[in-house]
């Protein structure tokens, strides 16, 4: 996880959400990634979707049943379905979302994926207090600079 939060750090220095993500095979990383949607104005840009399209061409399979994923915050129903279409083997995530959360906080995307064929281990709450701090401090500088340009305005 203090992986993934090196990789939301970078998110931060970019003005980006900063949520981080590394995929981890027989016990290395092989990949990474921290969300990119503003600098690169694709609504797909997050963390986990840039993690698993690398890990993929890296190891030439979009199965990725050998792999697990550590994610400083719970994955959105979008990452959620890709994670799990992607067969991975655990999700480890940090913060939970109780806005958009699919992995139990807000919905739990596990509940409509029960008939599937693969099984997925889900565990949260890893560093918790790290993850949540880093996203609270982003969002504060958030509002600030909002409070600050209507003020100017």
């Amino acid at each position: 996880m203090r992986e993934a939060l090196k990789e939301a750090k970078k998110a931060f220095e970019k003005d980006e959400v900063p949520v981080g993500a590394i995929i981890v095979y027989k016990g290395k990383v092989v990949s990474k990634g921290h969300n990119l949607r503003e600098s690169k104005n694709d609504p797909t840009a997050h963390a986990e979707i840039i993690a698993l399209r690398k890990v993929a061409k890296k190891l030439g399979d979009w199965r990725l049943d050998e792999c697990d994923i550590y994610v400083t915050l719970e994955p959105c129903p979008m990452c959620a379905s890709a994670i799990l279409y992607s067969r991975i083997k655990r999700v480890i995530f940090g913060a939970f979302d109780k806005d958009n959360g699919a992995f139990g906080s807000k919905i739990n995307l596990l509940d409509i994926f029960a008939n599937s064929k693969s099984h997925i281990d889900i565990k949260g709450g890893i560093l918790k207090e790290e993850c949540e701090a880093i996203i609270q401090s982003f969002f504060k500088g958030v509002r600030r600079k909002y409070n600050n340009a209507g003020r100017d305005g």
